[in-house]
């Protein structure tokens, strides 16, 4: 069924006061204190907790995702995120001790602050509603940001339920929702933030950036791109096409690191394809449109812009088809051998259930070909070969890498992720979250003692050449390799004549 995509959005006036509260708490100091952010976070798992139902519910209402692969892909990874954060919170607040270099080695302290950046503005999308809503506004929270949150408007049903329980669960004037399309968004970016986090495709990241740029507003950016997957001929195809499928086919195959096209040789393309069929067979039986577990397009939209790819694709076999329904929203899994590598299908990002498949010769050939592309957001490289994996690795760049394996990398806490050029900008999930909105102040402590002062008065004028010599001496450091045998193997004892001869020499 078609939802009517239209939301009551807040008015001009609404959205400017959300802007001045969300600022004004910030500037007050309300959010710093880490029992603040751990309360927030605590309650953001329980408004996922107690709600996962009623979200799944509006989810399968907005893209027909099934439950499992709502849960899997939205809930669990977003709840392991907060809770990360949880456990973690102390040790990432915790201010860092560095070591001075020598010639503030002594009366001096040197750390690393870890501060909010401020007033932060979240735009998410609407493939992944709650997900990529939520993970980085826990990122926000834990380091002491306030934030307004714009969820899409093509997605009603998630972001009207998500507008209803965000005040329920967070505090009113730190955390806030903003609903709203082109215009509303427009009003968003002509105030000043501290950090935007935005969410979907390039051609909109460049409008927010260069919003940004008239603030110098910090950014990151989540984007996508075509992420390849290069099949070594030599791994096991038959667990290689299963992972394919799977990362091809959630949700519907719109997902930013859905793997966009395959690259592999004509030797080992007639099995990959047996088992592709056989994969999606049994993912989703002989007829997808029937299966529970098959998402559908997000609106007609979409649905005729991914059909209108399809339609221009010249080249090629399809040897997994099926038929679409409009009315319906569903597009079937579809996979096209041999695509040529200029094809409408390798024009732009499908974000859609098809799969080409092109032909090259060997590795060599597959490098050179994603190096005539931009750099995409995952590499998926399948293959058990230490010397295969790393010779792509060494020759092509990506946001990240998976080895033998689609999208599972995307809820790993350990791991940032992000893109790099026009996949995005920045990275988040796990502590990187944190750092997303944090920023890091220096910080230098000296003391006032009167013998330090006439250490360090080799700095003053008037100038010497003797001051000079003593000056270098002390602030220079000499590699390892010029280094004499008694400050190479004993640097303690080398420092600590040198200390004893430039305080002797400023004495006398």
């Amino acid at each position: 069924m078609v939802v009517e995509q239209i939301l009551e959005f807040h008015t001009e006036a609404e959205i400017r006061q959300a802007i001045n509260t969300c600022q004004s708490t910030f500037k007050s100091g309300h959010t710093r204190p880490v029992e603040f952010r751990r309360r927030q976070l605590q309650q953001l798992w329980l408004l996922l907790d107690d709600n996962k139902d009623a979200l799944a519910q509006a989810v399968y209402n907005d893209l027909r995702k099934a439950r499992s692969e709502f849960m899997l892909g939205e809930i669990v990874t977003t709840l392991e995120d907060i809770n990360h954060a949880l456990e973690n919170l102390d040790k990432w607040t915790k201010d860092e001790y560095t070591t001075p270099s020598f010639i503030n080695r002594v009366g001096t302290t040197c750390h690393l602050r870890k501060e909010p950046k401020g007033a932060a503005l979240i735009i998410s999308p609407w493939n992944y509603p709650v997900f990529l809503c939520f993970a980085p506004l826990a990122g926000a929270i834990a380091a002491g940001c306030t934030a307004i949150v714009k969820p899409s408007e093509l997605s009603p049903h998630s972001s009207k339920l998500m507008t209803e329980l965000i005040p329920k669960y967070l505090d009113n004037s730190a955390y806030l929702v903003v609903n709203g399309a082109v215009t509303e968004t427009s009003l968003l970016l002509e105030a000043k933030w501290n950090h935007i986090f935005y969410t979907g495709n390039g051609n909109v990241a460049k409008i927010i950036m260069k919003a940004a740029t008239k603030d110098l507003t910090s950014l990151t950016l989540e984007l996508g791109g075509k992420s390849p997957c290069i099949i070594d001929e030599n791994c096991n195809l038959a667990v290689a096409a299963k992972r394919v499928a799977f990362g091809k086919a959630f949700n519907s195959g719109q997902t930013c690191i859905a793997p966009d096209y395959v690259l592999i040789t004509e030797k080992a393309e007639e099995q990959f394809i047996a088992e592709l069929k056989k994969s999606f067979l049994e993912l989703y039986g002989e007829n997808p449109q029937n299966s529970p577990d098959y998402a559908r397009m997000i609106n007609n939209r979409h649905f005729h812009r991914a059909m209108n790819l399809l339609n221009g694709s010249k080249s090629g076999t399809r040897v997994l088809d099926g038929k679409s329904d409009e009315a319906d929203l569903f597009i079937p899994p579809i996979v096209i051998a041999n695509c040529a590598r200029n094809d409408k299908l390798m024009e732009e990002e499908l974000f859609a259930p098809f799969l080409p498949m092109i032909r090259v010769r060997d590795v060599d050939d597959a490098i050179e070909f994603i190096n005539s592309h931009d750099d995409p957001l995952v590499l998926y490289i399948f293959s058990t070969d230490k010397k295969f994996c790393n010779k792509v690795m060494d020759q092509t760049q990506s946001g990240g890498v998976l080895i033998n394996d689609t999208l599972m990398h995307v809820g790993e806490t350990s791991l940032p992720f992000g893109g790099i050029g026009p996949s995005g900008m920045g990275a988040y999930h796990g502590k990187a979250s944190f750092d997303c909105f944090t920023h890091v102040r220096s910080t230098m402590t000296k003391g006032l003692n009167p013998t330090l002062e006439k250490i360090m008065a080799v700095r003053y004028a008037p100038y010497s050449e003797q001051k000079l010599k003593m000056g270098v001496r002390v602030m220079q450091t000499v590699p390892r390799f010029k280094k004499g045998f008694i400050a190479k193997y004993f640097p303690w004892l080398s420092m600590s004549l040198i200390v004893g001869v430039v305080g002797l020499m400023v004495l006398l």
